[in-house]
């Protein structure tokens, strides 16, 4: 058993550090664990970073019984200061006894680490209690003492700076049920979260951003092989309403009133049961590419957006990176879309499989047929992600202006503002999704008006007016909720059985 040094205590100091003890024992036993830090931090309104709660117990928990007793607060806390003191100092250049905006600018730049002034009095002010332009010995005691990282490192306290305020206190819950393991929000955004988990088989969001820690120990494989599987297993069982979707997209029309009933009736009287399914291979099979060059592209993207220097890339910049990056994955498997909605609409024995499918396409209509609706795809990428992007920065707001006193939307909040917020993304970039369904299913006619993207727009209004350019968005929008559900939860267990902790 580690035995824990007795410290010496002024009756001032003992009674601080009681108090603060007897708010973090939240049960009143008189000890801490990981539960009582949880929502005591959440309570207190500290800044967190994810795994906070985490974080701090095992620096803490000095005979590693997974408890804070007294005598280890009080060592955990006499130590640190310490620390925090010697950091202080080193921020302290005039010594003063105050840490200004210039000096935290000043500091951080002889380390390498370039920000310009206003962020340096934007970090400043988060610690700035008596808004005297300053921060005391008190106010850096105040703000860091039960944050859970390194104070050798200036910048390791300057990402806590960024990245941890008390609107991350919203994070909280959602991160309950996904690990808090993402970073990817200049302010550390608990909304943006969400999009992580939701896959509706139209992947165009802005990608992940994984924290230096999760690049260099391999952690970020993991979160794409645990969002894969999800995507594998949700698109799966959302397949018969998507394969719906596509025929309505395609053949739906007035003349034959095709319906979602009409449809489902249609689909198992030519195939049977299993034909619900066709298309579904290339669908599961395409994610893995397509997640993983987005990755790589998003990040040499953002390397160059960054032009070297260690700055935080704004929303615009991460929606301009996400969107370029969307367009280089989309373009490297955008066959695989076409023969994916060839197979969906292929009658029983028409194709013998995936690569009998594209040789058959190949021999028949030639190599350009594999980018047959290519533009509208491309062209969609942009306000699919802006607007989805857009609506959900408004429904954040919305939602902090009416619940400022409640830190905790809960999952159901942030799940609705995540499906509310694709959507309306879906509901913008439909029409073109349907043109695109449209001309990846034509075989060569010769080209015509109504082979062209233009063409097909004008002879759908023409024909069908407006409504026509939403066809096929009921099974769309029917399969937004199971999806999402179900994403969520085999996300949950695939990234438990890989080990992915908090971060």
């Amino acid at each position: 058993m580690t035995t824990i040094p007795h410290i010496d205590l002024s009756p001032e100091e003992q009674k601080r550090l009681q108090d603060l003890f007897n708010r973090l024992d939240v049960n009143k036993d008189g000890r801490i664990d990981v539960h009582d830090l949880t929502e005591a931090l959440h309570n207190l309104k500290i800044p967190q970073v994810p795994g906070h709660a985490e974080k701090l117990l095992a620096k803490s928990d000095l005979n590693k019984d997974e408890h804070l007793d007294f005598a280890e607060f009080v060592q955990y806390v006499s130590e640190h200061e310490k620390q925090l003191k010697l950091a202080f100092n080193k921020l302290d250049r005039d010594k003063d006894g105050a840490i200004d905006a210039n000096e935290i600018w000043t500091s951080l730049r002889n380390l390498g680490v370039h920000i310009d002034r206003a962020e340096a009095e934007r970090l400043m002010k988060k610690m700035d209690m008596d808004k005297t332009l300053k921060v005391d010995w008190n106010e850096w005691r105040q703000y860091l003492i039960l944050y859970p990282g390194s104070y050798h490192d200036l910048q390791e306290i300057l990402h806590y700076w960024r990245h941890a305020t008390p609107l991350d206190l919203r994070l909280l819950y959602l991160h309950e049920a996904r690990e808090k393991h993402r970073q990817f929000r200049q302010e550390m955004d608990p909304f943006a979260l969400i999009h992580d988990i939701i896959d509706i088989g139209d992947n165009t969001l802005v990608p992940d951003d994984f924290t230096e820690t999760e690049l260099k120990t391999g952690m970020w494989w993991r979160h794409l092989v645990a969002g894969g599987a999800a995507g594998v297993v949700s698109r799966t069982c959302t397949a018969p309403l998507d394969r719906l979707k596509v025929l309505l997209q395609v053949h739906g029309s007035r003349v034959n009133n095709l319906g979602v009933i009409t449809g489902f009736q249609h689909m198992l009287k030519e195939g049977g049961v299993k034909s619900l399914w066709r298309g579904n291979g290339i669908n599961v099979i395409k994610i893995a590419p397509e997640s993983a060059l987005k990755f790589m592209a998003y990040e040499q993207i953002k390397r160059l957006m960054k032009g070297g220097k260690d700055r935080e890339l704004s929303t615009i910049d991460r929606f301009c990176a996400g969107s370029s990056a969307g367009a280089i994955s989309q373009s490297a498997i955008y066959p695989m879309e076409v023969i994916k909605t060839r197979l969906a609409l292929r009658k029983t024995g028409q194709y013998k499989g995936i690569i009998d499918c594209a040789c058959k396409l190949y021999q028949t209509e030639g190599l350009k047929c594999f980018y047959k609706g290519y533009l509208p795809n491309l062209i969609g990428i942009i306000p699919y992600a802006g607007i989805d992007l857009a609506v959900y920065e408004t429904l954040k707001k919305l939602y902090i202006s009416h619940h400022p006193k409640d830190p905790d939307p809960g999952i159901l909040v942030l799940l609705t503002c995540g499906t509310l917020s694709s959507t309306c993304g879906q509901l913008s970039s439909y029409p073109l999704a349907l043109v695109r369904t449209k001309l990846q299913a034509q075989a060569n006619t010769g080209v015509g008006k109504g082979d062209t993207m233009v063409g097909l727009f004008k002879h759908i209004l023409r024909t069908e007016g407006p409504i026509g350019l939403y066809r096929g968005i009921t099974p769309n929008f029917m399969k937004v909720a199971p999806a999402v559900s179900i994403s969520y939860v085999v996300y949950e267990h695939v990234r438990k059985s890989l080990g992915v902790q908090w971060a």
